[in-house]
């Protein structure tokens, strides 16, 4: 089994990479590739969307990164094979972005990204450090995570989504902030599992033995 880590120079990928790979070698769950090779991403069984930085700079590299983005549109909604997005990586698969400038994303979950408007004054924007994950449905890559546990975010933007369902985890900042966004093969993190500890690494190995 071959896990495809989406590199369209949107981030540093080293931690994500050392995650994964251990999480597919202690738990025997095949081989994990940072690659920005569109045949790589079109053969691999699952796929991992990361990203840092502003929505509309996101979707514009990926969008022109030499066929990438066309081979993960294919091999997620015509092949049906688990995706996984971190970060501005989740927020891609909303409809639309608000940051900077109204941005299409890739439509797959029924939600907006805007700016984090936290209720209490008091808390800054970006929402960064470690926040407790609330959550609202249960899930096969959530297996053996429960409400409470910790997670670390770093993001001035949030998803706000249309279809509760399509909502599988929040937290508390001056008010619920999506962490956790799912539907049919594809599921998005707000925060990096990459650096959320036990917790995360959890959910990486969920991620990597889940069979939609």
């Amino acid at each position: 089994m071959l896990t495809a880590i989406i590199d369209y120079e949107s981030g540093n990928l080293h931690s994500a990479e050392k995650a994964f790979q251990k999480m597919a070698r202690d738990h025997d769950l095949g081989t994990v590739v940072i690659t920005s090779d569109a045949d790589v991403v079109a053969k691999a069984d699952r796929l991992v969307l990361p990203g840092d930085g502003a929505f509309p700079a996101c979707q514009k590299a990926l969008t022109g990164a030499s066929g990438i983005y066309d081979a993960m549109v294919e091999a997620v909604e015509q092949k049906g094979r688990p995706f996984l997005g971190i970060c501005v990586g989740m927020q891609l698969m909303a409809r639309v972005g608000h940051e900077y400038e109204e941005t299409p994303g890739l439509g797959w979950i029924d939600g907006e990204v805007q700016r984090i408007t936290p209720a209490d004054a008091s808390l800054k924007v970006p929402h960064m450090g470690w926040n407790d994950l609330v959550i609202d449905t249960a899930h096969p890559v959530l297996d053996g995570i429960e409400t409470g546990q910790h997670a670390y975010f770093v993001h001035s933007y949030q998803m706000r989504v249309c279809a509760p369902a399509q909502r599988l985890a929040h937290v508390d900042y001056g008010g619920d902030v999506t962490a956790i966004v799912a539907r049919d093969t594809m599921i998005g993190f707000q925060f990096h599992p990459e650096k959320s500890a036990d917790a995360g690494l959890r959910m990486i190995a969920n991620f990597l033995g889940w069979k939609p």
